[in-house]
């Protein structure tokens, strides 16, 4: 069965870890919960037959929701290549500026705001999502001379999510997983902890300390319910603690997302589940 990867270049993204996730994951599971699922590394990889993902980020679940449609996939595709052909640097801070004049921005239609999304993050310095205090999408041109927006990739999706039972949401992470019960599993990737300061602008609301703490009781809170919970974070001293007695598990992974050189290097992370992956078939 052919797989589909992630579409866009998402900070935060699995695909160096995918054979830990895959190997910490539950063996059976019910419905598949991924409430910050970014570019997607981990859904597509373990493709379950019923899921519900989310992301607060609302251009990149609307994205998510023209890959799904048939006729917006295809409009979606012709403008991606009309973005191709007239790509530069002018044309790409044109395109870029759009959501400045936010009443003309929210009348353009779902399909080519999606397809501005794939453009602006294959175009975009180090594909880099950022956006300031007025949700404008604020990352420089990489200075390519030629993109790639698409590939048969969005045709595996697009019948990834047709057939199978796939909801598509973009609300708080606590409403994404409201109806989790016994039996389910839910994966958290959110935007994570540091010690110090880090980057964390996917939308124009950020993801600070007191988002990881209510995170945590979420997680928590899903553990009573009997699902099974895991999440990735930094190895920080807050993390640490709002987890403590669950299981942890360390993996080293690659970041190549981030303004500075400096911030692009190997990482420790943390892996937390509430069960032990060895003995997941029942709980």
């Amino acid at each position: 069965m052919l797989k589909g990867k992630p579409f866009v270049k998402w900070a935060g993204g699995k695909r160096s870890i995918i054979h830990e996730l895959i190997q910490l994951s539950p063996k059976i599971f019910d419905t598949y919960y991924e409430p910050f699922v970014g570019g997607g590394a981990l859904l597509f990889e373990l493709s379950p037959r019923k899921a519900i993902i989310n992301d607060y980020n609302k251009e990149l679940m609307n994205v998510y929701s023209c890959i799904k449609d048939e006729e917006k996939l295809v409009l979606m595709c012709n403008e991606l290549n009309k973005h191709e052909t007239n790509h530069s640097e002018t044309y790409y801070y044109k395109i870029r500026d759009l959501d400045k004049d936010k009443k003309k921005f929210n009348k353009i239609p779902d399909y080519k705001r999606a397809a501005r999304t794939i453009y602006l993050n294959k175009a975009c310095f180090n594909g880099l999502y950022r956006v300031n205090s007025n949700n404008e999408f604020n990352v420089p041109s990489g200075k390519r001379s030629k993109v790639n927006t698409h590939s048969e990739n969005l045709g595996i999706i697009h019948c990834f999510l047709n057939m199978n039972d796939i909801q598509l949401l973009s609300t708080d992470f606590v409403d994404a997983v409201k109806t989790a019960k016994q039996g389910d599993f839910i994966y958290f990737d959110p935007p994570y902890d540091s010690d110090t300061s880090t980057f964390n602008s996917y939308t124009e609301n950020g993801f600070g300390k007191e988002d990881q703490i209510r995170l945590a009781e979420l997680f928590k809170e899903l553990d009573s319910r009997g699902c099974y919970v895991m999440l990735s974070n930094y190895n920080t001293s807050l993390i640490r603690e709002l987890y403590q007695g669950y299981h942890f598990h360390y993996v080293e992974a690659q970041r190549n997302i981030g303004a500075n050189a400096k911030d692009r290097r190997i990482v420790e992370e943390v892996i937390i589940t509430n069960y032990n992956p060895d003995d997941t078939t029942d709980m």
